[in-house]
């Protein structure tokens, strides 16, 4: 098998071939046909997140080693299964999405169905090796859900960018046709979440975003308006289109920057902020805003399993518009990260082995 790893951190990933592992217990062994690059896999690649201020979430010091192959969202084809790999639905030959955010399966979280918040995870491509390769073992089958119906390349997305962005708009509060809704960030996410919208939140759904060609994009992909940050009234204008301020505020981004955007374009009082991405830095807050406007200032990570059996079922029922793909050969990891970090990708990049 072949795995595309990062050896060094920040430098460029090596094709490095192994031997094709066999799964064992419950495991199954999956080829990849497709896998999504996210904007995760740059903060992976280098080894760190920023937490602002000079101070740094080291993933080597939260277990991540050397060499590591990046990688979450994955579509594959069953090719072998462990002797006591058993659940409906599941046989060799067939192609699944592979659910990525695997927890403990003990702990609280796991147990409830929320294995995205395990303080203990597994999760593949962030914490044990990822999709970037030839193949990859999963734990259980029942982490692998059909996608019949939809390209290969467009189900994988659905793993992150789909949950994630059905996660984050289940949070925000909005359940009004008169409550609107200001996405920031068209990326991968943010146009997931644009085409999720109108199954998971009533109000009009507006999008942020520096890149004039994205703002094109999110319009004519149904966003009722779309804003540049950088703009000099933009807040204003947020304010006139939301009839006195946005009731939820989604920021893809996580930037400072971005999240006191977010913060100026919502409503006076009431009002909810939710931060899904993980640019980093450090907000700074005035803290009587809290009580003050009743603020909610919330975070979304991922999503989970019930999460993606729903988005691929809506995805299957012709009620998710398809995000843009491009397809890129696994030997091309390195150049698809470096136009992610450049912001020259539109929609998704998808590595096909």
């Amino acid at each position: 098998m072949r795995r595309c790893e990062v050896v060094a951190w920040g430098k460029p990933l090596e094709m490095r071939e192994y031997p094709t592992p066999e799964p064992r217990g419950s495991e199954v062994l999956v080829r990849v046909t497709a896998c999504g690059v996210c904007h995760s896999d740059l903060h992976i690649h280098q080894g760190y997140f920023d937490l602002g201020d000079g101070e740094r979430l080291v993933l080597e010091e939260r277990g991540t080693r050397l060499p590591f192959t990046p990688g979450h969202e994955i579509a594959g084809e069953v090719v072998a299964m462990g002797p006591e790999a058993e659940a409906p639905g599941v046989e060799t030959g067939r192609e699944y999405v592979v659910f990525p955010w695997i927890g403990c399966g003990r702990c609280g979280p796991c147990l409830r169905g929320e294995e995205n918040l395990c303080p203990r995870p597994r999760f593949l491509g962030a914490y044990e090796g990822g999709g970037y390769a030839s193949h990859i073992l999963v734990p259980h089958p029942r982490y692998l859900v059909p996608f019949d119906g939809l390209p290969r390349e467009l189900a994988c997305t659905y793993a992150c960018s789909g949950v994630t962005a059905w996660a984050a708009l289940g949070k925000t509060g909005v359940r009004r046709d008169d409550q609107a809704l200001l996405l920031i960030g068209a990326g991968g996410v943010g146009m997931n979440a644009l085409a999720l919208a109108p199954s998971r939140v009533p109000g009009p759904v507006a999008v942020a975003d520096i890149d004039p060609e994205k703002r094109e994009l999110a319009l004519g992909a149904g966003a009722a308006a779309a804003f540049d940050p950088s703009a000099p009234d933009v807040v204003e204008r947020v304010q006139e289109w939301s009839a006195g301020g946005a009731w939820a505020v989604i920021d893809f981004v996580g930037r400072p920057e971005t999240a006191r955007f977010g913060l100026s374009c919502l409503v006076a009082k009431g009002g909810t902020l939710v931060v899904v991405g993980l640019y980093g830095g450090r907000l700074e807050l005035p803290m009587p805003w809290l009580p003050l406007r009743a603020l909610t200032l919330r975070g979304s990570y991922v999503g989970t399993l019930d999460d993606l059996r729903t988005v691929l079922r809506l995805a299957q029922e012709g009620k998710v518009p398809p995000i843009p793909v491009t397809r890129r050969p696994l030997e091309e990891a390195n150049a698809a990260l470096a136009d992610l970090a450049a912001g020259r990708v539109r929609g998704r990049q998808v590595l096909v082995p």
